[in-house]
């Protein structure tokens, strides 16, 4: 609900994912990862962000394997809120969209995820 150190979805590990169904089916255009910045850390780091992830749109919530709508790097460095283009155009609309997070910048408990976004077109 809020950017406050720790009001995150923290997860065991380096691995995870989020499956989220949005409200409409909607044609993909772009994700936001949202991080606090290393200023507000109580560590002055930001070991605990994602990494590397992939966005992947699911047809049901059952379906193993999505459409990969892109590959990216939420960079430790830059601004807490990067937007990420979708580079796998589809044809599809989706309801349902599955974040698959890969790696974080090197926490070796958990990795938080203070805010995930999609947009696009309905």
């Amino acid at each position: 609900p809020d950017m406050y150190p720790g009001n995150c979805w923290a997860f065991k590990g380096s691995q995870g994912y989020l499956v989220v169904r949005l409200s409409m089916k909607i044609y993909p255009t772009a994700f936001t990862v949202e991080h606090i910045p290393k200023t507000l850390s109580p560590t002055g780091n930001i070991t605990s962000a994602p990494r590397n992830f992939s966005v992947y749109g699911l047809d049901d919530e059952y379906q193993e394997e999505g459409k990969l709508l892109g590959q990216y790097v939420y960079d430790q460095g830059g601004e807490p809120l990067q937007m990420f283009p979708v580079m796998e155009k589809s044809e599809s609309a989706f309801q349902i969209v599955e974040l698959r997070i890969f790696s974080n910048w090197g926490h070796a408990e958990y990795t938080c995820l203070y805010r995930f976004r999609v947009h696009g077109k309905p």
